[in-house]
């Protein structure tokens, strides 16, 4: 019986062979120079976000091969991109690499990547690789925005109604499965799938950004960002920059059906609130177009509360033994929590 053969290691071949090997996954007409040019419309703003991934702290091999790490990586800069009302133009990719990393994780990695972006016509342009401790994967995107278009989180008014494009707490439950698959025994194996899925390769919602410029008019101001760090989090974020406050309604708050075969009604709702990583827009604006908005998106968009003029964010019940609660960013994951 033979052994597969083992991929090289990074220190087998060395910076200039490892370059060698990821600029396949690049233009040959844009990487090769000392940075890349790119052009943008003249009347675009450039649209700028960086996000850095740990191992051990934002993937694992417990949880995510070398390809989802990739994908997870691209999606969350487009989705922050998305956030701001932009469409991608190009990202950056620098990576921290221990000697013993097999050359073929890196290259999976970018698959993963390149996967994500191909939908969007978006390509890696350039980045750094150098030896490191710990697997670090760090990307800056691009994008580009019509400066009338550009979504903020101060934008938030009184009376405003907040939407949020899709179900949360799947990428928790996904992560949960993952490291405890005995959750999943009441689940279907289409269910089980479709949670992992949603952590594992979780899709940006760029797709929002064409609905809503046909409804919203570049005059009305559009308060948003995306919900990475969990549901609360978001709100409680934009209700912070806006000076505002909010009423969320703990029964109009979508979350996956399968949910609660997996988890009590308590955890479920913390899940949803803070479970994080669902990449979907969190987006504030009247009432009217907020309604038009969620019967376009469909597919589990929802008004799940209103922007009030007290400070407070409040996730309201209508069960008598479930009292009001108000919410705080101390539910989250904190980085520098003990």
């Amino acid at each position: 019986m033979t052994s597969e053969p083992r991929s090289p290691l990074v220190r087998d071949i060395g910076e200039q062979g490892l370059l060698a090997r990821v600029r396949r996954f690049c233009p040959a007409a844009v990487v090769g120079d000392d940075a890349a040019v790119l052009a943008l419309p003249s009347d675009r703003s450039l649209v700028v976000t960086t996000d850095m991934l740990v191992d051990g702290v934002h993937f694992s091999d417990r949880t995510t091969s070398p390809a989802d790490t990739g994908w997870r990586a691209a999606a969350a800069n487009l989705s922050d991109l998305a956030a701001m009302g932009a469409t991608p133009v190009a990202l950056t990719v620098a990576l921290g690499l221990p000697g013993d990393t097999p050359v073929d994780w890196v290259e999976d990695l970018y698959r993963g990547m390149v996967a994500c972006l191909q939908p969007y016509h978006t390509e890696i342009v350039g980045g750094d690789i150098c030896r490191s401790p710990v697997r670090t994967v760090a990307i800056t995107a691009f994008g580009q925005v019509d400066p009338q278009r550009a979504i903020r989180r101060d934008a938030a008014q009184p009376g405003y109604a907040i939407v949020v494009t899709g179900v949360h707490g799947a990428s928790r439950a996904g992560w949960e499965l993952l490291l405890h698959p005995e959750l999943g025994r009441s689940l279907s194996d289409r269910d089980r799938q479709t949670l992992i899925a949603a952590h594992q390769r979780p899709q940006p919602r760029l797709d929002v950004l064409p609905i809503l410029w046909e409804i919203v008019a570049p005059e009305i101001p559009i308060a948003g960002m995306d919900s990475s760090d969990g549901l609360a989090d978001a709100v409680l974020q934009i209700c912070r920059a806006s000076g505002v406050g909010a009423k969320l309604d703990s029964a109009r708050l979508p979350m996956p059906s399968m949910l609660t075969q997996m988890a009590s009604p308590e955890r479920s709702i913390e899940w949803v609130l803070y479970g994080g990583e669902d990449f979907e827009l969190v987006l504030c604006l009247p009432e009217e177009l907020a309604v038009q908005l969620v019967q376009r998106l469909g597919n589990s968009a929802a008004i799940v509360g209103t922007i009030t003029p007290e400070p407070d964010v409040i996730l309201t019940n209508t069960h008598p033994t479930n009292p009001d609660r108000m919410l705080s960013l101390d539910g989250g994951f904190q980085h520098f929590a003990d």
